[in-house]
């Protein structure tokens, strides 16, 4: 029987790297947006940039997203890691 599970695992493990690397990139889209002067902030609610407005929305579903692959590559991470215990268990 030929089980891999540290495939798994680093599976696991880029899944959490992929999503640290998704959510880092969308709070620096997020931090870039609203660190804007106070001018473009006056004239933001005088008026709203569609695509400023939709560049927002993205990077917060980005966000969201990652930081659901995170939670996922945990998951993942840990069930290979209980698993691989569990065959030790069984086989030692």
């Amino acid at each position: 029987m030929d089980i891999n599970t540290s495939s798994a695992f680093y599976a696991g493990l880029g899944a959490i790297q992929a999503g640290q690397n998704r959510v880092d990139q969308a709070a620096q889209q997020i931090a870039s947006s609203t660190s804007q002067s106070t001018d473009y902030q006056a004239e933001r609610l005088r008026g709203v940039d569609r695509s400023q407005q939709m560049d927002l929305a993205t990077s917060t579903v980005e966000l969201a997203l990652g930081k659901q692959e995170v939670e996922l590559g945990v998951k993942v991470a840990k069930a290979s890691d209980e698993l691989l215990g569990r065959f030790i268990d069984t086989y030692a």
